[in-house]
């Protein structure tokens, strides 16, 4: 192997897991490849493990687990290519997922740029709340860029997730604009952005984004909750009720007037 061209597989990044055949987080069967560290903190995360970019003692099971690793990207590439069959039969392919790949941008864009060389499609699941020469790092790489919107008020994104959504919003224009497929995602949260106001202000904006066609509404649920417990944290959202199927359909025809295609889930 000539170092000087693959040298970047020595790239080295901190991950939690890595989810083999997964049916989320892009088209196919995929590899998730979830990264650590995060710049929100979310009150739904599902994924409460993945906010610190330290590696972590959770209790699963009644039994203390180290959450975090490093490795290289040929590590990673070696467990992401034993699917490459799937891949190929569902146009399937690998996620970087999190926590915010973006805090590791190099090690998410080496990564990126490794499944393309060995022909595997590429998928990042994102907030981009980032400074946009970290995301321009990956674009080249990247087939889809699923990212999350979460709400048009500022105030009502800090509330809820600690940090301003001006940076995210100007993103998104700037990668609407540059990668080959931008889909944006709205978790839909009860007493945060479950009202018809709020996801219409959130398809109108997307709508309004270059080259933009879709949009997936992705229910609120509870599958984190546990590990809250495990990491010693309150789970803030705990008493939130679930949202019944009927209201989602209303606002999937409520995000549709805008003229974007909407699915729930995905």
């Amino acid at each position: 192997m000539n170092n000087t061209n693959h040298g970047y597989l020595n790239t080295k990044g901190r991950i939690f897991d890595i989810q083999r055949f997964s049916v989320h987080d892009g088209p196919g069967i995929r590899t998730i490849v979830f990264l650590k560290g995060c710049v929100l903190r979310c009150r739904w995360c599902c994924n409460p493990e993945s906010q610190s970019y330290d590696i972590e003692q959770m209790e699963i099971g009644g039994k203390l687990k180290t959450i975090g690793r490093d490795v290289t990207v040929a590590e990673v590439m070696e467990e992401v290519k034993k699917d490459r069959n799937y891949y190929r039969r569902s146009g399937g392919g690998m996620t970087l997922s999190g926590g915010e790949s973006l805090v590791q941008a190099d090690f998410a864009a080496a990564l990126l740029r490794a499944a393309k060389e060995a022909g595997i499609n590429t998928a990042l699941e994102s907030t981009g709340c980032a400074e946009y020469s970290r995301i321009e790092k990956l674009l080249p790489y990247l087939d889809t860029y699923l990212m999350d919107i979460k709400h048009i008020n500022g105030a009502k994104h800090k509330e809820f997730t600690g940090a301003d959504n001006r940076l995210i919003l100007e993103n998104a224009m700037k990668i609407a604009r540059d990668a080959k497929q931008l889909v944006v995602r709205v978790p839909v949260i009860p007493t945060f952005n479950d009202t018809e106001e709020e996801i219409l202000d959130i398809a109108k904006f997307a709508s309004a984004l270059p080259n933009v066609t879709r949009i997936h509404l992705l229910p609120y649920h509870r599958l984190g909750a546990d590990k809250y417990k495990g990491l010693g944290r309150p789970y803030t959202m705990g008493d939130v009720e679930l949202i019944p199927n009927e209201k989602m359909e209303k606002l999937k025809k409520v995000a549709e007037s805008t003229g974007l295609l909407c699915m729930i889930g995905g």
